[in-house]
């Protein structure tokens, strides 16, 4: 009778899992799904190939369990857990044997298999002049309590879309961070089921130094949630808790979180930042610490934002009062009264060589952020662009994801 199977079976820790969906987007085989409240692995499809590792910017994916394979967890019972079940021996008579896979890691390791490419365009690791960031010093069991020092709204009162800008104080507590990072926030109350909310996830819109310079603060851009990808009606519990805060209010946060959506900072760095919406708030950091300290900084700024009308977009205000000798800016409205359609993929074209120039540059940074709609036809009119310039994009994606220079964070 031969030896029973031993796995280790791949789980996401509920506790710190942001529902991103980073790691089911990645996961180049369909091995791992969701519900309304937890993502999950298929033990009978998982192979250890290591793609959703990366992209998590929490660590909840880095959880392994040495398991009989006929004991392995089912995706129903992975879905109703709060917390990660505790390791548990395998019985005395297998315990010495050896696991198919006993390749694969021990809890908060990462697999020694061969990594298989996701499927999402972007970098797997931050610029190499980018600086150090700190992950995790706050976990959801003990979040630190930040102080509401401002709270505007940033879209025209008659606009469909209310964002705000929400300014956090952090006090005596240590909190670093830096552009391109993000913090989860943690909501009050409990859900339908009678659990804690999960926490949400909100990049970070202000520079390393805070927001007011030299003050141990952060500021969010938040989109108050009202509708459905469908269009049908809902309220976001962490959006509308944070749009409604008030100056006093506190905030329960964690994180920071983010390794690879990082700024570079060598005095040559070119950068191009490609944004929708609510997904200027870390393109918003990087120009303000360029902005700030823009003597270290030699190298092109581009910006191409886009959004349904001008009063639809955030910080549109201060970006119109920016020299053009800071940041080269290309809006894009898409329900302009009177106007043709125009998305964000157009204005690029529009610029091709001075695009095509950035992307050949070998100190050229790439930043997309925004509806995930939009990244494929980003990725088209580079290569347009391109090809008008002689220039083999393909060859140059490739290139820019294995140096850092090609960050893609949509959704």
């Amino acid at each position: 009778m031969g030896a029973p199977d031993i796995i280790k079976q791949h789980l996401i820790d509920p506790e710190i899992c942001i529902r991103c969906n980073t790691c089911e987007d990645a996961c180049p085989i369909d091995a791992i799904t969701h519900d309304e409240r937890n993502y999950v692995v298929r033990a009978d499809v998982c192979n250890g190939c290591g793609a959703c590792l990366g992209p998590c910017p929490t660590g909840a994916i880095d959880n392994w369990r040495t398991m009989l394979k006929s004991e392995a967890y089912p995706i129903e019972t992975q879905l109703l857990w709060d917390e990660l079940p505790a390791s548990l021996p395998l019985p005395a008579d297998v315990e010495t044997g050896t696991a198919p896979d006993a390749s694969l890691p021990e809890t908060g390791q990462e697999p020694q298999t061969q990594q298989v490419e996701a499927s999402r365009h972007t970098s797997p690791k931050a610029p190499w002049s980018a600086a150090h960031p700190y992950v995790n010093l706050h976990g959801v069991r003990a979040p630190v309590t930040a102080t509401v020092a401002g709270n505007y709204r940033l879209t025209a009162e008659d606009a469909s879309s209310d964002v705000h800008h929400l300014v956090l104080d952090f006090g005596q507590h240590f909190f670093p961070v830096l552009e391109g990072q993000a913090i989860g926030i943690v909501p009050p109350g409990t859900d339908a089921a009678g659990k804690p909310h999960y926490i949400r996830m909100y990049s970070i819109a202000s520079p390393r130094d805070g927001e007011r310079p030299g003050y141990n603060n952060l500021a969010l851009t938040v989109k108050r949630v009202e509708q459905d990808h469908e269009g049908r009606p809902v309220r976001g519990v962490a959006s509308n808790f944070l749009c409604d805060l008030a100056r006093g209010d506190e905030v329960r946060v964690v994180g920071p979180f983010g390794s690879t959506f990082l700024m570079p900072n060598h005095r040559e760095a070119s950068v191009m930042m490609i944004c929708t919406g609510t997904g200027s708030a870390p393109m918003r950091a990087m120009t303000e610490r360029m902005r700030r300290n823009l003597a270290q900084f030699d190298g092109q700024r581009m910006l191409f934002f886009g959004a349904r009308n001008a009063r639809e977009l955030p910080y549109f205000g201060p970006l119109m009062k920016l020299p053009p000798s800071l940041l080269d800016i290309h809006f894009a409205f898409s329900r302009d009264p009177g106007q043709p359609r125009r998305y964000v993929q157009d204005a690029i074209r529009e610029a091709g060589a001075r695009v095509a120039g950035l992307l050949n540059d070998p100190h050229g940074h790439v930043y997309i952020c925004g509806l995930k709609g939009m990244e494929d036809g980003v990725l088209a009119a580079f290569g347009e662009v391109c090809a008008g310039a002689g220039l083999a994009w393909r060859e140059l994606e490739t290139t820019m994801k294995a140096e850092g220079r090609l960050h893609i964070e949509t959704y």
